[in-house]
């Protein structure tokens, strides 16, 4: 099977539950608990076809647990995001699945402003430019999360 290109575009639509056995199986390997509220939000947000806010998850989450708080969702999604298994697209509040949760990584995102869609470029090149200028410029980068905001191919062609 010939090998993806470094700079490979993903959109969010992967097997729910494909990515949620390999963050499982990353956990464990980790030593890391994904406790149940975790693995509940983790797959909340897997199933979702598009960015999913956190008072979203919430409500869905009071269909299981109606004593659900948003301390409770915040706490899961901080672990989730700490440990490389989800992405916080800052400009629109939401958050999407990582396509590679066994791989610290740093991704831009492609964000179509008419279907919410958010498109995961994985490629190196992006975030190994930002460093390098940065690094020119005496700064030192802690994290990095760029969003491109437009009209996505499908949007575009309606």
């Amino acid at each position: 099977m010939p090998a993806k290109p470094a700079h490979a575009a993903h959109h969010h639509t992967h097997n729910a539950k494909a990515f949620v056995r390999e963050v499982t199986d990353v956990c464990e390997a980790r030593g890391l608990r994904l406790t149940q509220i975790r693995q509940q939000v983790l797959e909340l947000i897997a199933a979702a076809d598009k960015p999913v806010k956190a008072y979203d998850l919430l409500d869905q989450l009071k269909n299981d647990r109606s004593n659900a708080a948003p301390p409770t969702v915040y706490r899961a999604l901080d672990f989730l995001i700490e440990n490389g298994f989800i992405h916080k697209l800052e400009s629109i509040n939401a958050y999407v699945g990582c396509h590679h949760p066994s791989v610290v990584h740093q991704v831009p995102f492609l964000i179509c402003d008419v279907c919410e869609s958010a498109t995961e470029v994985c490629d190196e090149r992006v975030s190994g430019l930002l460093n390098d200028q940065a690094r020119a410029l005496g700064f030192r980068a802690r994290a990095q999360t760029l969003e491109v905001h437009g009209v996505c191919k499908r949007c575009g062609a309606a």
